[in-house]
């Protein structure tokens, strides 16, 4: 009794615990926002727009002055030079204690440049962030799509099965009023395993194909795991194409892989700017307290505070630094900073080059897959008429095992052909509207 009694409260225990994503079906939005908070690369991400935060933050406080204590005490033995010129052998004990703060007051333009040149480099981290936030999605959306494909394939098979075994009834009937041959009941009985067969395998891909998906999405475990399936029949989801121009000219102006390259080549700039400021003169304020106490063994010392009151000294001052020669370093500097916004200026235009690649190959390839799932729509259609008119007569005798066979074939190969051709063109033209910053829905 105690027993039953543990194992209903364990149960009860492991049931309050389940994850939420136990309770209901997933949709393609649910699915991508989770698989953003949890991807790992997108926290990398996350950790360098940080870094850049932090390194902005630090820019910005460079304005400010800067205050420094330092405090020391030494010993001294043997011999050593006294006041009146002499060395005697005298044990002297020293306490310092100062106070010393610095102002920059001109750094060549150094110090505003910097702030901007981490400001540009915080936006542009954050458009790697977008970025990997964008390549998380598309391929979220891409698994999502294949689970619907694989168990759409997976109805069709049990559907099979269905078939298969309402005319083995029928063959059975026959045969046992002898309207069929022994030969052709076994043929049904056949058909009907090779359909579980193909059902089985089409079941175990579902779930392989649920798996690649709950992976992507960091779940510890597929089980209760699942998706919505939207209604996508007929061409009701089918659309006009927009041109790979128009995509383009959107995508300049919100793709994060073609703004943070813009950023960067802003930064260069700002990058040349600090390397030259090396050339400019450096003016800085300084300012200080120090005091000090001495005793010297063997004779009066006055006391430490009085010390510390009588050495108490104050000091300010300006400091100029003019550079004159410094071994080319900074025109090196400055060629160098050139050379690298030269860099960064091929690498924008040849992020922008594939980006146009990459649209156009995405618009031809929607182009064909509504092409293709046209036909497949056509194909699938002529397919299951003859197949219906190839059953009715195979049930009544016009038609043999083997016409049976191969027009049922055709269909099931019509409708997988359909079944793909419908999510290749849908995944396709998500990617357009990816390019055009449209959300990845399914609605």
């Amino acid at each position: 009794m105690k027993t039953v009694s543990k194992y209903i409260v364990t149960l009860a225990v492991v049931t309050g615990v389940s994850p939420v994503f136990a309770q209901q079906a997933w949709d393609l939005k649910q699915c991508i926002d989770y698989a953003i908070e949890h991807n790992l690369t997108v926290k990398q991400q996350e950790a360098t727009r940080d870094q850049n935060e932090i390194e902005l933050n630090t820019a910005k406080w460079s304005r400010l002055p800067n205050l420094n204590g330092s405090a020391s005490h030494s010993f001294n033995f043997g011999r050593s030079l006294q006041a009146n010129n002499t060395y005697q052998s005298i044990n002297t004990q020293s306490t310092g204690l100062s106070l010393s703060t610095s102002i920059p007051l001109f750094t060549g333009l150094q110090i505003p440049n910097s702030i901007a040149l981490a400001k540009l480099n915080l936006k542009a981290a954050i458009e790697d962030l977008n970025k990997a936030k964008e390549d998380i999605s598309i391929q979220v959306a891409s698994a999502y799509l294949q689970v619907l494909f694989n168990e759409e394939l997976s109805k069709v098979a049990h559907e099979q099965v269905k078939l298969s075994q309402s005319l083995l009834e029928q063959q059975e009937a026959y045969f046992k009023v002898g309207k069929a041959s022994e030969s052709e009941w076994r043929e049904a009985q056949s058909r009907v395993a090779q359909d579980q067969l193909s059902a089985v395998q089409a079941d175990n891909n579902y779930r392989l194909a649920l798996l690649d998906l709950s992976q992507l999405l960091e779940l510890p475990s597929p089980d209760n795991f699942s998706i919505v399936s939207p209604e996508l029949e007929g061409d009701n989801f089918i659309g006009t194409l927009t041109s790979p121009t128009d995509i383009y000219n959107q995508a300049l102006l919100i793709k994060p892989s073609i703004k943070a390259a813009q950023y960067r080549l802003e930064g260069a700039a700002r990058n040349i700017r600090i390397a030259q400021s090396a050339y400019y003169p450096q003016l800085s304020f300084g300012g200080g307290l120090s005091t000090n106490y001495y005793k010297v063994s063997g004779r009066d010392n006055a006391g430490f505070g009085s010390q510390l009151q009588d050495n108490f000294s104050q000091y300010f001052g300006l400091s100029l630094s003019v550079p004159i020669f410094n071994r080319l370093s900074t025109r090196n500097r400055v060629r160098s900073a050139r050379v690298q916004q030269t860099a960064l200026n091929w690498q924008l235009e040849e992020s922008k080059k594939t980006l146009y690649k990459e649209i156009q190959q995405a618009y031809y390839n929607a182009v064909g897959a509504e092409s293709q799932y046209r036909s497949s729509l056509a194909a699938d259609t002529a397919a299951q008429a003859s197949f219906k008119l190839t059953k009715e007569k195979y049930v009544n005798g016009k038609a043999n095992a083997t016409e049976y066979n191969e027009a049922r074939t055709n269909w099931m190969k019509a409708v997988s052909d359909r079944i793909q051709a419908k999510y290749d063109y849908l995944f396709r033209t998500k990617i357009l509207d990816f390019y055009k910053g449209i959300p990845l829905t399914l609605e």
